[in-house]
């Protein structure tokens, strides 16, 4: 490796894509995670309305081998304070030499600007997530002033055991998702996101990005209906990253979505029941999701109750800037 005076540091380009992987790839397989994402994948993230790729994103390069990196997402919608995510990791390889602390401080500078342009006049507040055992991680952060102020379970169904079985709500019928119900899909999931922690609207650009990715499977995702009302929402992606790694396909369930006035009706365990099924007739292993540990829908035993099992923990901490 080569000494901290010869590593270049620069912004991430679409052209990063292969090398930016290869070291998500890494990263990942430390954790013993398996969230493993694309060259195409990562593309998309730069894409995202609330990523200004020339400000917003660092990777730290030694030669042509990216060893660290970060990225800032604005949230393009608020209420009140600006909650910044911030996404970040250093390769194995080059842990134990600062790097970490580098790219945060970094993140810090160049947060402020950025959260300028879309809020001004907001306090502004970093978001950074790790897995919960992750120990290097969560004190590095802890060491800078992160504070832990939620934990998410990532969860995984099998698909080669049975499915669960049970009769449709009464009144609900389960459709497909298609391209003339994404204005639907969106407002049902604003709505009932509003009482979700740390949620915020989705714009429709931002929610074009999601159904318009490559990873976006309409076949695993549905829209639930009550008369001619949609009453929920859920869609899924599945990553070709993912299968080429492991050799295994498991969909990724990234938005279950019901009205709050149609919720304890059943709807949102028919449409997952669906996506399930329409996996398994695909020859999918499993499907995944991530739900927050102290949901107050009751989302976690509603998970276990259609067979899910929580595979790793993974604790999301916030920093408070000063007021911009």
């Amino acid at each position: 490796m080569s000494t901290d005076l010869a590593l270049q540091w620069r912004a991430i380009t679409a052209e990063d894509g292969a090398e930016w992987a290869r070291l998500v790839l890494a990263i990942e397989e430390s954790y013993g995670t398996e969230e493993i994402l694309g060259a195409d994948d990562l593309a998309e993230f730069l894409r995202y309305p609330g990523v200004d790729p020339e400000h917003g994103t660092i990777a730290v390069f030694d030669q042509d081998r990216m060893a660290a990196y970060a990225g800032l997402e604005a949230r393009p919608a608020i209420t009140g304070r600006h909650e910044m995510h911030l996404s970040a990791g250093v390769h194995p390889d080059y842990r134990g030499r600062g790097l970490g602390s580098r790219l945060l401080g970094w993140a810090e500078q160049a947060a402020v600007p950025l959260h300028r342009a879309w809020h001004p006049g907001h306090p502004l507040a970093l978001l950074a997530s790790c897995p919960a055992g992750q120990t290097d991680a969560v004190a590095l952060l802890a060491a800078v002033g992160y504070e832990p102020a939620r934990w998410f379970h990532f969860m995984s169904r099998d698909l080669g055991a049975d499915l669960p079985e049970a009769a449709m709500p009464d009144g609900i019928r389960i459709v497909g998702y298609s391209a003339d119900l994404s204005e639907a899909a969106r407002q049902i999931r604003n709505e009932a996101f509003r009482d979700h922690w740390g949620s915020t609207e989705t714009t429709a650009q931002s929610w074009q990005h999601m159904v318009g990715s490559e990873a976006f499977r309409p076949n695993f995702s549905f829209v639930a209906y009550r008369g001619g009302d949609a009453q929920g929402v859920l869609i899924a992606h599945d990553y070709d990253a993912f299968t080429a790694a492991t050799g295994r396909r498991e969909p990724y369930i990234a938005i279950v979505a019901v009205l709050r006035a149609a919720r304890g009706r059943g709807i949102a365990s028919a449409l997952i029941r669906c996506s399930l099924a329409a996996a398994k007739a695909d020859d999918c292993a499993a499907v995944c999701l991530t739900v927050d540990a102290d949901s107050a829908t009751g989302a976690v035993a509603l998970y276990e109750r259609l067979g899910f099992t929580t595979l790793h923990t993974s604790v999301t901490h916030i920093k408070q800037l000063a007021e911009q």
